[in-house]
């Protein structure tokens, strides 16, 4: 495992039109740790995530995976200097993306799905890509809908999928975007219990998430974004027990009347 970053936020900025999305963010995750983004909507998390893919180009600053410079070849933020698609994602193979829609092919089985970006995009052969795909679904616990059609399972089964088809890019960093969201509230703990185990497993994770408790027990690092800047930043008991700031404690009050389930150790108080 390297010493360095996997990924390296520095100053980064964005913005759409006249919105400033993004005012210069620093943000570095380091191989294990588990960062969780969290925040009001409209904060900027989701913009932030998709930057560190380079499904938005960023305007300002850096953004570095293993030491390699994202999307830019110059010193410029135009589209001028941008990089070759086929230099951008090599960049970033190191990544893999989960999103909040499963975006799953409706014509193919679960297990074509996820051969699909192996065999397209890395240009595995099949036998090889049908393996990892096997491996991955096992790893989420789908072995037994491989020949399912994605319309035959539900929304937690769909989206547990669509972490093993980025589970079979053998990523180095996996990034999250609400990966509950779009779910039955019945269906989101089977999810949150794949990640849970990843988890556990040693895979690195940048996820943005609105699940407070989920946040609390198993991010290394919590970050709290508003108006399109990290406004505090730390480890889950500290941040969550003990907030610096208003805009923080009006954010986490309706969460402070409820148990956060920190550890084992009473709820943490406003």
């Amino acid at each position: 495992m390297s010493n360095g970053p996997i990924i390296e936020l520095r100053h980064v900025g964005k913005s759409f039109g006249a919105n400033r999305v993004l005012d210069g963010i620093s943000l570095t995750v380091n191989p294990g740790e588990i960062v969780t983004l969290i925040g009001p909507s409209g904060s900027g998390k989701t913009t932030a995530l998709r930057c560190m893919n380079f499904l938005e180009a960023y305007d300002e600053g850096e953004i570095m995976i293993k030491g390699q410079l994202l999307g830019y070849s110059g010193p410029g933020r135009e589209p001028r200097n941008r990089d070759s698609p086929a230099l951008i994602a090599e960049v970033r193979r190191p990544l893999a993306m989960v999103f909040q829609q499963f975006n799953l092919w409706p014509h193919m089985t679960v297990l074509e799905n996820v051969c699909a970006p192996l065999i397209l995009g890395k240009k595995m052969p099949r036998h090889e890509a049908r393996r990892k795909a096997g491996l991955a679904l096992a790893q989420v616990g789908m072995s037994d809908k491989a020949e399912s059609r994605p319309q035959r399972l539900s929304g937690g089964q769909q989206q547990r999928v669509g972490i093993a088809r980025a589970l079979a890019l053998g990523p180095e960093l996996l990034l999250l975007d609400e990966p509950t969201s779009a779910l039955d509230p019945e269906r989101v703990e089977e999810v949150l219990d794949v990640i849970k185990a990843l988890a556990v497993e040693g895979m690195t994770m940048v996820m943005v998430t609105h699940e407070m408790s989920f946040a609390a027990k198993i991010a290394s690092r919590v970050v709290f974004m508003a108006d399109g800047r990290i406004i505090e930043s730390g480890a889950p008991a500290t941040l969550f027990r003990q907030p610096q700031t208003e805009r923080l404690r009006s954010f986490l009050a309706p969460w402070f009347k409820r148990p956060l389930q920190l550890d084992d150790t009473e709820a943490p108080h406003a």
